[in-house]
């Protein structure tokens, strides 16, 4: 294949555009946001767990607290009556019975108030935990937005620089022989890297030195013909840099 020597040349351009894209890919990929990101989710994740344990726990001392309450009203209740029972007076076996239970019930009750203030105490140490669990995955989310938001710029970035370059690649290519633009892309698509600048005896796609007999078999072809790297096949595009 021949091709003029300054069309040749625009392949650098090319192959400068394609590395530009493969980095910009290649930081998308890496963006240190990404891990962070991961990092804010387990932490929010971990945070919001530790809520529902603590919900959970209030929740189940709530739950005592209502039936030490409901408690305490039936022993209040059964006091009420026996009392009303004793002021209807009765026989003597009656109100002594009657005496007996309120003395039981005013145990009971005062066992029951006394578990109930215990509980109520509890209760109240885990409403903290509540309120700090819940601030602390307010906290975490927060975090998690912050960094999604810088992921976001940090993308929109590079698409902008992606597009930018897109661009410029489109319009090399449209620039190049059909013939040679197929070429180039068809070694791209098989090594990655489809030409370099030969400096030297260093191919400048793979940074292999050629030996003396490739060199002077690159060396002795026209100026016109395009010529590739017997290591990695790529276009090697001489200059005054390749003497």
């Amino acid at each position: 294949m021949k091709a003029d020597p300054a069309v040749q040349r625009r392949l650098l351009d090319l192959a400068e555009a394609d590395a530009e894209l493969n980095r910009v890919e290649h930081r998308r990929r890496t963006l240190p946001e990404l891990e962070q990101i991961g990092q804010a989710e387990r932490d929010a994740r971990a945070k919001r767990d530790e809520l529902v344990v603590a919900q959970t726990a209030y929740s189940d001392l709530d739950r005592e607290v209502k039936r030490l309450e409901n408690e305490v009203d039936q022993v209040r209740a059964r006091e009420r009556r026996d009392r009303e029972l004793m002021a209807a007076g009765g026989s003597a076996k009656q109100l002594e019975d009657l005496e007996h239970e309120l003395q039981t019930l005013a145990r009971r009750q005062g066992v029951l108030e006394d578990e109930q203030l215990e509980v109520m105490e509890q209760r109240e140490a885990l409403e903290t935990n509540v309120t700090r669990s819940r601030e602390a995955v307010d906290a975490a989310e927060q975090r998690l937005v912050e960094v999604q938001s810088r992921r976001d710029e940090a993308v929109a970035d590079l698409e902008v620089a992606e597009s930018r370059r897109k661009a410029e690649r489109d319009l090399i290519v449209k620039a190049l022989p059909e013939s040679l633009a197929a070429l180039y892309e068809r070694i791209r698509a098989q090594r990655g890297v489809a030409a370099g600048l030969l400096q030297g005896a260093r191919c400048g796609a793979c940074r292999i030195e050629l030996d003396r007999t490739a060199l002077n078999e690159v060396r002795e072809a026209a100026a016109d013909d395009v010529v590739r790297c017997e290591e990695c096949g790529a276009i090697l595009v001489r200059t005054g840099a390749s003497r």
